[in-house]
């Protein structure tokens, strides 16, 4: 006979797998008719969109775009520097196991290099190395047993537990327009190079909806009709609402962000300006903390119980640090005298991650990539590295944690001293998810299989043994723990020594005469 139990619902959003791929997109560009002769590429930078990504049956399909943008040095003395942009659409369909079409995957991207190669004056092959991680998910609702409706005579052995419990998932596709203003004695020429980076990320919590906020940081490196070189930075607001019934301020909050087309041009309706352009998609996962109340192990002293049980896997512990860490190091770079720095790229790469059960070391670098010109407008590129640590400290059971690192680089300054020293003042934020993963064996059916077989005995003697618990002995002999509790006067139930001599009593039903 099938037991009446009590349950509670936990929604699982169960990690199944991660991969991360290196792919490559190439391609040729043919200089266009306007523009004069290649001799060679200064530099090459580019912007990751994300058309579309479809989980398929054993796979990922990602459908993209590179934004190239190429700033090379003609063969016309009178118009040295120029700029060109492209876009490299790629498709990739890349191979997970256990994959199915209904499961949730987050994808992040990231240009490791482009290369460029002057094929002949008016010709360029491009080819871009894209690093993708991906990182899989599959949504269970599982109803967990946590009382029993007629518990007489019934031993449960319960644990309580904090488990997140996932509230709720959504997207919304943001769509924003700008334009930056650059200095009014410039008329724009062309746009040389262009740097976005989605900063300073944030949610705010109303009536069953996210406000997601952040702002795209666009740095402009552009070219004058006088030939000069400027830049500029500007910031777009990227606002959105995402629907999600029963969220709270106290839940946390996976938000991501993907490009999935941008637009720079120069303004055609106001002069001194760029227009900006995006289609930005943002998904969200909400996860609320839990406290449940797990039904370790059960048994009747009366009757035969039988139960089914299931493993599941589940997130505990979850966790969010932001912190500023700066750098302040000093770089040497090579025939520097007489010139200026343009513009600094900056790559953060994680090499190392050391986890302890207090802490966790990040050990990594950042590469440097300088555009220096002097006064004749000759540019060069100089490269320079500084390695990094970074630690979170006074954590528990770290070397357990599964975590993600985002770098975000908030400001950076560089100044030029004598002999080629450059002072860099850099301030990254250091953004930080972690977790716990758990193993929940959950009882999903209880029933009675008839009565437990009638002992001929009120009382045995025991001899503690090693391993054994008073919960185990209380089972095996269909007793209680109070019972024996309260009959060897035991003042900590779980202090009990191997040689110890225990007095176990038989249970016996409240009214109920057994002789």
């Amino acid at each position: 006979m099938v037991i009446d139990t009590i349950k509670e619902n936990l929604c699982v959003n169960k990690l199944i797998a991660t991969k991360k791929e290196i792919i490559f997109v190439e391609g040729d560009m043919i200089v266009p008719d306007s523009k004069p002769d290649i001799l060679s590429t200064i530099c090459t930078s580019g912007i990751i969109c994300m058309y579309k990504k479809e989980v398929l049956e054993g796979k990922i399909r990602i459908d993209g775009g590179v934004n190239v943008y190429i700033m090379y040095l003609s063969e016309d003395p009178q118009d040295k520097v120029r700029g060109l942009n492209t876009t490299l659409d790629f498709s990739e369909n890349i191979n997970i196991p256990n994959v199915q079409a209904e499961m949730e995957c987050m994808v992040e991207t990231k240009i490791k290099s482009i290369e460029c190669k002057v094929i002949n004056g008016r010709k360029i092959g491009i080819k871009a190395t894209i690093e993708i991680e991906l990182q899989i998910y599959s949504k269970e609702e599982i109803e967990i047993i946590n009382d029993i409706q007629d518990a007489q005579g019934m031993q449960m052995l319960k644990e309580e537990l904090k488990v997140n419990s996932l509230v709720g998932s959504g997207e919304t596709k943001i769509n924003a327009k700008d334009t930056i203003q650059i200095d009014n004695i410039d008329n724009l020429a062309e746009i040389l190079k262009v740097k976005v980076c989605i900063c300073d990320k944030d949610i705010k919590v109303s009536y069953n909806k996210i406000l997601t906020k952040a702002e795209a940081r666009i740095n402009i490196m552009y070219l004058t009709e006088d030939n000069r070189i400027n830049s500029v930075t500007g910031r777009v607001p990227i606002v959105g609402f995402i629907d999600i019934p029963n969220v709270t301020e106290d839940n946390i909050s996976d938000v991501s962000y993907e490009i999935r087309n941008i637009i720079i041009k120069p303004n055609q309706a106001e002069e001194h300006s760029i227009f900006i352009e995006m289609e930005v998609g943002v998904s969200c996962n909400v996860y609320e903390e839990k406290q449940i109340n797990l039904i370790q192990d059960l048994y009747s002293p009366c009757e035969n119980i039988e139960c089914n049980r299931k493993n599941i896997v589940t997130m505990t512990d979850k966790r969010e640090n932001k912190e500023l860490k700066q750098i302040r190091e000093k770089v040497t770079l090579e025939g520097l005298e007489g010139k200026n720095i343009l513009d600094v790229d900056i790559n953060t790469t994680i090499n190392e991650e050391d986890k302890s059960n207090t802490r966790i070391v990040y050990e990594g670098e950042l590469e440097l990539s300088f555009i220096v010109s002097d006064n004749n407008l000759n540019l060069e590129n100089k490269i320079a590295k500084i390695p990094f640590e970074y630690a979170i400290e006074n954590i528990e059971d770290g070397e357990n944690r599964n975590t993600n690192m985002e770098i975000e680089v908030a400001n950076q300054d560089f100044i030029i001293q004598e002999g080629g020293i450059v002072t860099s003042n850099i301030d990254m934020m250091m953004n930080t998810n972690s977790y716990k993963n758990t193993n929940l064996n959950v009882m999903d059916e209880i029933q009675t299989n008839g009565e437990r077989e009638e002992q001929d005995y009120s009382l045995i003697i025991y001899i503690v043994k090693k391993g054994d618990t008073l919960w185990n002995i209380a089972k095996r002999y269909g007793s209680t723990v109070d019972d024996i509790v309260r009959t060897n006067g035991i003042e900590n139930e779980n202090m009990i020594i191997p040689g110890q001599k225990l007095f176990i009593p038989r249970y016996v039903k409240v009214g109920v005469n057994n002789g």
